[in-house]
């Protein structure tokens, strides 16, 4: 018996492991890349508040049902579109050297979230906050992709002896993301190439090796 509506859901933990949630019974490719195109193309044009089920359907030429067969509800939809769009526009840079790999990066990310990202990411978190469900989701598919592609950049910087070998790097990897989604969602100062700058120095400085 095919899943309902109400049925369906979204298995948190392979989340983590695919870039697209899976839901329901197999989907027509065509039909689903259609669907993500139409995401983007309205959150490119009017933004995050502009994106319904129904026009997202009217214009990828589906009916509303098959997109309620996959996505459970807008803010699925939405992080599907921005988490396979974003993976391909921000990679994790490999420079040889902890501070430039780093600086890439957020300045990558930080032109990006300037951009039609940045209202985005701030619909898709408050959806997060009132639907824990989706906030598992948002954490598999999107948050915990990039700590973890940080992390790896952090772990190199250890093996290079860029950092001390006992540096806390779940800890260096909140500091550096949470001062980024602080600036992203109260807006009180820019996200731009000089905090990005600021940002990986003192943050380093904090867990460089200790002189001997």
């Amino acid at each position: 018996m095919p899943p309902t509506q109400n049925s369906t859901r979204v298995d948190a933990s392979a989340a983590e492991t695919e870039a697209r949630p899976v839901r329901g019974r197999p989907r027509s490719e065509d039909s689903h890349e259609a669907v993500l195109g139409a995401v983007l193309d309205i959150l490119d044009k009017e933004g995050y508040g502009a994106v319904t089920i129904e026009g997202v359907a009217r214009q990828a030429g589906v009916g509303k049902q098959t997109i309620y067969r996959w996505w459970k509800s807008k803010a699925e939809l939405v992080l599907e579109a921005y988490a396979n769009h974003a993976a391909s526009k921000v990679p994790m840079p490999d420079k040889g050297d902890v501070t430039a790999d780093l600086e890439s990066f957020f300045c990558v990310a930080f032109k990006r979230l300037n951009d039609v990202t940045g209202p985005t990411m701030r619909g898709l978190m408050a959806d997060a906050v009132y639907d824990s469900e989706f906030l598992e989701i948002l954490r598999g598919v999107l948050i915990a992709k990039r700590r973890d592609a940080l992390l790896q950049v952090l772990e190199r910087a250890i093996a290079r002896g860029d950092l001390r070998a006992d540096a806390d790097l779940v800890v260096m990897t909140d500091m550096l993301l949470g001062a980024v989604w602080y600036r992203l969602l109260v807006q009180h100062a820019k996200l731009d190439s000089r905090f990005a700058k600021q940002l990986v120095n003192d943050c380093l400085h904090g867990f460089a090796p200790r002189p001997r």
